[in-house]
């Protein structure tokens, strides 16, 4: 049975790396773990937690899309690249690529990207998915790298946050002054419906 380790890496695509990466390290903290640049390209990875990724391609021309309310479905420009899901033994890679070509799907053969070894296949919906396991020896998260040929200033400050870029708070908010509004799913766990 294959065991998934959770989201090996979320990519998206954005038209400005460095503001991708002031808000993903800076603000969220997320470590900014791996790049691979050269001009008109850049590919980087941000830490989620130990085990989960998020990574964005800079392309010249993306824009960002419209923001919409979570769920709601959308049409026109887009975010989303594909979702890209760990799992825990090479062999695994195998015996899902055999289970999705048996069920009518079409997977890629394993391709080596120096640190995963991956498939790709869709799912029902369109869904692009690869599914993928960390190459033995190589891990971007205990060893950041980055190989953008044309790094940005913003790029060579490091992979750790750099506090001072966001303003500190100077005022939060009070505890009498916290409230927690209910939302879809809290009937679930409390008997409070949101219409």
């Amino acid at each position: 049975m294959v065991r998934f380790t959770g989201i090996n890496h979320l990519a998206m695509a954005t038209g400005n790396m460095d503001r991708t990466i002031r808000f993903w390290r800076d603000l969220l903290g997320f470590r900014l773990v791996a790049g691979l640049g050269k001009p008109g390209y850049r590919h980087y990875f941000f830490e989620i937690s130990a085990k989960d990724l998020i990574a964005f391609f800079e392309w010249p021309g993306v824009e960002p899309v419209s923001e919409k309310e979570h769920g709601y479905p959308v049409k026109g420009p887009f975010c989303f690249d594909h979702v890209s899901f760990g799992v825990e033994k090479e062999d695994d890679l195998w015996e899902l690529k055999d289970k999705l070509e048996a069920a009518g799907f079409e997977v890629s053969e394993v391709i080596n990207h120096g640190f995963i070894h991956s498939i790709y296949s869709f799912d029902p919906n369109g869904i692009p998915l690869e599914f993928s396991h960390d190459v033995e020896g190589i891990d971007i998260r205990q060893r950041p790298t980055i190989l953008d040929a044309v790094p940005s200033s913003v790029t060579q400050e490091g992979s750790e946050p750099n506090e001072t870029a966001w303003p500190v708070v100077r005022i939060s908010t009070p505890k009498e002054r916290r409230k927690v509004y209910p939302g879809i799913g809290s009937e679930l766990f409390h008997g409070i419906r949101r219409d």
